[in-house]
């Protein structure tokens, strides 16, 4: 039998929905690590929430996984090259194998501190080992956190 979920992925801040395709960042842009969306967020101090209900997998200040408890993973990235900041700038609110309800706020940022470093704040949101058709109903334009940036299907 056949059967279809559907992931209903978040936006994890406030911002402006854009095509993963607009991100600059060619890794990001061309989907290598994976289809998605991403968010070019609001300037100012923002908190960066859970996209979705799950496990907080993995925890770096600039970048974290969720896992559903069907074991799809999202990656939520915060900025670009924002790793070479070592943490600076990242306020970590979670904590790695927390169980998290989708909105559960997750690190606190400032996106116009890292803008005046020299560095993009646009944050991909991948759906980890997805396929590109997996990846639906992409939102365009204002989102703020918690609704749906897009829809991630899995045929069983």
């Amino acid at each position: 039998m056949d059967t279809t979920t559907v992931l209903f992925v978040g936006a994890p801040l406030a911002g402006i929905a854009i095509a993963l395709a607009d991100v600059p960042d060619p890794v990001f842009a061309q989907a290598m690590v994976g289809p998605g969306a991403a968010v070019d967020p609001e300037r100012g101090p923002l908190t960066v929430v859970s996209p979705i209900a799950g496990t907080l997998v993995k925890l770096k200040p600039h970048a974290f996984v969720v896992a559903g408890t069907d074991g799809r993973g999202v990656l939520v990235h915060l900025g670009i090259d924002t790793v070479n900041l070592d943490g600076a700038g990242f306020d970590l609110l979670a904590a790695e194998g927390a169980r998290l309800s989708a909105g559960t706020p997750v690190v606190r940022w400032n996106p116009a501190e890292i803008e005046a470093r020299g560095l993009s704040p646009v944050c991909p949101v991948i759906a980890l080992d997805a396929t590109a058709v997996a990846v639906c109903s992409v939102a365009a334009g204002a989102i703020e956190p918690g609704r749906t940036l897009f829809q991630w299907v899995a045929r069983a």
